[in-house]
């Protein structure tokens, strides 16, 4: 036999067949041998099992067919492979990978060979399981039972094919028989072994298969030795298997096991699908594109599921690889847009969600052709002669599709090849639609936070302010930073920079809330410290409404706050902070400082028994005031002192605008992408001229309404507002009357001219007035109701001695204080 010159090679890679259970049945399904292996995984000894049914130690299922049914189709399917369960010994269940193979005997007996692998042992790692178990149980795997003597008892066809063999020729010969050019000694010698300590045997060689026209194949067998009931040594059995082909199906699971680390190292949709593309050339292909349908790389998911129609599909490119440079051009570069043929085979895999393997493309007809003709000849001129098509499908939606080509590699694809494919494909899709709900969460967050921050922010008479807001890089999301410029009454502003703890849609929502309610705490005229107080028992409130139950722990929803009251009149500034970092003070000089204040307890902490407490600072006209989020001094590699000094020396650029002065700030960043959100609120002060504010002091007596009246028409006049005389005349009247009514101790009545006018009384008393519906018969409640309808706006305030009422009027445009 010219065609049979085998030669043995030296073991050249690792064991292809798992150390398995080996059990021979007869016809009937009764064990006649039994393996030291078998009796290591499931506990059964030969003598407690050969001579007994199968069935003893493979329970059949409910549904499973009768023992001769089965038989039966394992004929006729020349035997079978699946997943069962085993009964160990000790009672319990182990699952396992069940493989029944038909030899064959003189005279056309029938033996079966039963072996159980335990699935553990498949692969090292857990997501690898699967696809080994898939690659081995497709393996044609070469079978031979030999006797003590070395001679060859039974066989099955796979094994006949591997070497091209007859087997009839095999029965009652030793392998030195049966091929004398053969280096059998070898084989021997391993059987030997086997039969004399018992442990299983692997061993390489190569043969010559008449079927492969005498092209040289590798195999790896593997010699177990077979016991009877008294456990004695009943023979020897070898499987083999042609592992030709398997140092490329290690190099595939190798390239699934890079997968997992080169693909979706972050959550950029564009970069993971590059990643992709990269991977799979040149490993898988000479030429791979990665195609996302146009809405996913801007976060929104496909409007259409797998199975439905929709509009004709429009993809963006995403991720483009090859072996040859000039061939990326083939068809379209990174993130242009691609209008897919309705008829073509990606339209196809787009709709059903199903993989399309062309191993032989033809771009001379159909809708290469008929749509894009131009395409398709630079298709041909490439010479790519193999396509697949593997949709990118997440949560019953395609994302996309890749498509693998090859030139250079002159064999076509496989199904074995697709099947890789759709691995590396089912792994990225995976960081796909992580990235896509990332995408979507930051992109909705982000638009929230802005939407709820001011768009504009003015400071009125009081003011001039400037701000900033930098989101987080793409590594952290969104956070909860917020600011904001409050107007309040007698030019009086507040300033507001605070920090809710966490990133993402939530904390997006949670600042919203807060920013609301500081407004309307900011409404109350509360000062600083007392408003503090009430966000704090917002905060916690908060918590306790979003708990899942009643009986669950709240939810941590923690910030930081800082709240300044600037008012232009006395030229100071009160303020009180949560947990958050000191604002900086510039003076007009350009020496910076943080004040010295007390540090309070982040809000929602619970820690009520440490009031905030607020500080009053005197601010000269010019000054400058930076609040701001941690975000801003605070990094991984430095500390916050450096962090201060950082900002004390940026805002020292007195000579610049706000507006420069905030990108001045913003530019000193270590890293134009912080790991947190950056929040910077600049306001220099102004003060109102001593012309633009007038106040008397009044008698609690009745006399003093006409006094007041009397100087508020003599201001207005010197003002120039004389058509405000009547209006303010009642409005004077009715406050001061309520004051002398309700009040004790001195009366005072303020008019300042700002962007409105305002009208303020004060008082000794901290009762704040509440209006009243007056009665059609009745003289009281008539008159805070006409201060009402007479005003903008109005409210009160608590003052250091007592309370103060305000009402205010529009002024003409020409009069407003600049």
């Amino acid at each position: 036999m010219t065609n049979t010159n085998h030669t043995l090679a030296e073991p050249v890679s690792p064991q292809e067949i798992p150390d398995a259970a080996i059990a021979m049945l007869d016809a009937e399904g009764t064990v006649v041998g039994w393996t030291h292996a078998a009796e290591q995984l499931v506990g059964y000894s030969a003598g407690e099992v050969v001579g007994r049914s199968a069935a003893h130690v493979l329970p059949p299922a409910e549904d499973a067919p009768s023992a001769s049914a089965f038989a039966e189709q394992c004929r006729a399917q020349e035997g079978w492979s699946g997943a069962v369960t085993v009964r160990h010994r000790d009672g319990h269940a182990i699952k396992m990978t069940l493989r029944i193979s038909l030899l064959w005997g003189r005279d056309a007996g029938t033996r079966w060979l039963v072996s159980v692998t335990d699935i553990g042992t498949l692969s090292s790692g857990a997501s690898m399981g699967t696809v080994r178990e898939s690659l081995l149980a497709r393996a044609p795997i070469g079978i031979a039972v030999y006797d003590p003597q070395l001679r060859c008892t039974w066989v099955s066809d796979v094994m006949e094919r591997h070497v091209g063999v007859p087997r009839d020729r095999w029965f009652g010969r030793r392998l030195k028989d049966l091929f004398p050019g053969f280096e059998a000694e070898a084989l021997e010698s391993v059987m030997r072994q086997v039969l004399e300590s018992g442990p299983t045997k692997v061993h390489e060689y190569r043969a010559w298969p008449l079927a492969d026209r005498g092209r040289a194949h590798l195999f790896s067998a593997s010699f177990f030795c077979l016991q009877d009931a008294d456990g004695k040594a009943l023979g020897v059995c070898s499987m083999s298997v042609d592992v030709t082909g398997n140092r490329r199906a290690r190099e595939r699971l190798a390239i699934l096991s890079e997968a997992s680390t080169r693909i979706g190292s972050s959550l950029d949709l564009m970069q993971t699908s590059q990643e992709l593309a990269d991977l799979a050339v040149p490993l898988l292909a000479d030429h791979a594109v990665v195609d996302l349908v146009e809405s996913v790389p801007f976060g929104v998911d496909p409007s259409a599921r797998i199975g439905t129609t929709s509009r004709r599909p429009v993809l963006r490119r995403a991720g483009v690889a090859s072996t040859e440079q000039g061939v990326l051009e083939l068809s379209a570069v990174r993130e242009e847009v691609i209008h897919v043929p309705p008829t073509s085979s990606f339209a196809a895999a787009l709709r059903t969600g199903r993989s399309h393997l062309e191993p032989v493309l033809d771009t001379h007809a159909g809708p290469w052709v008929d749509h894009d003709p131009m395409r398709a000849q630079k298709v041909r001129d490439s010479g790519i002669h193999s396509l697949m098509v593997v949709p990118i499908r997440a949560r019953r939606c395609v994302l996309g599709l890749a498509v693998f080509g090859r030139s250079e590699e002159p064999t076509p694809f496989q199904e074995d090849d697709l099947l890789l494919a759709e691995e590396l494909v089912t792994r990225a899709a995976l960081s796909l639609d992580n990235a896509l709900q990332y995408a979507r969460q930051r992109t909705a967050a982000l638009t929230l936070q802005r939407d709820l921050l001011p768009h504009h922010v003015g400071g009125g008479a009081a003011l001039d302010v400037a701000s900033r807001y930098v989101p987080a890089d793409m590594d952290h999301g969104v956070g909860g930073d917020w600011f904001d410029v409050i107007k309040l009454s007698g030019a009086r502003v507040a300033l507001v920079v605070g920090d809710v703890v966490g990133h993402g849609i939530n904390a997006a929502a949670t600042m919203g809330r807060l920013r609301t309610a500081v407004r309307t705490l900011a409404d109350m005229e509360l000062p600083p410290h007392e408003l503090l107080t009430h966000l704090d028992d917002t905060v916690r409130r908060l918590s306790e409404e979003d708990a899942d139950a009643p009986d669950q722990a709240p939810a941590a929803v923690g910030a930081t706050c800082l709240y300044a009251v600037y008012d232009p009149v006395t030229r100071r500034c009160t303020m009180a902070r949560a947990g958050h970092p000191p604002p900086a003070i510039i003076d007009p000089q350009g020496r910076t400082s943080f004040p010295d204040m007390p540090a309070g307890a982040p809000l929602g902490l619970g820690l009520g028994l440490v009031p905030f407490e607020s500080v009053e600072l005197q601010l000269p006209e010019g000054t400058l005031l930076a609040l701001y989020t941690d975000g801003l001094v605070e990094s991984r590699d430095d500390d916050i002192d450096m962090g201060l000094d950082r900002l004390g020396a940026a805002l020292a650029e007195s000579g610049s605008s706000l507006e420069d002065l905030c990108s001045h700030v913003i530019e000193t960043l270590p890293t134009q992408s912080p790991a947190d959100d950056v929040t910077l609120l600049l306001a220099r002060t102004r003060g109102l001229e001593a012309a633009q504010v007038a106040s008397w002091d009044l008698p609690n007596e009745p006399a003093a309404v006409r006094l007041a009246r009397q100087a508020a028409a003599r201001q207005l006049s010197e003002w120039g507002l004389e058509h405000l005389v009547a209006t303010v005349e009642l409005i004077v009247s009715e406050l001061v009357t309520n004051a002398i009514s309700y009040g004790g101790g001195p009366i005072c009545l303020r008019l300042i001219q700002h962007q409105v006018l305002t009208c303020e009384v004060s008082d000794s008393n901290t009762s704040h007035p509440r209006p009243r519906q007056p009665h059609t018969i009745g003289e009281n409640g008539r008159g805070l109701f006409l201060v009402a309808q007479l005003s903008r706006r109005w409210g009160s305030r608590s003052a250091t001695d007592g309370k103060v009422v305000w009402a205010e009027q529009d002024l003409p445009s020409k009069a407003v204080a600049m």
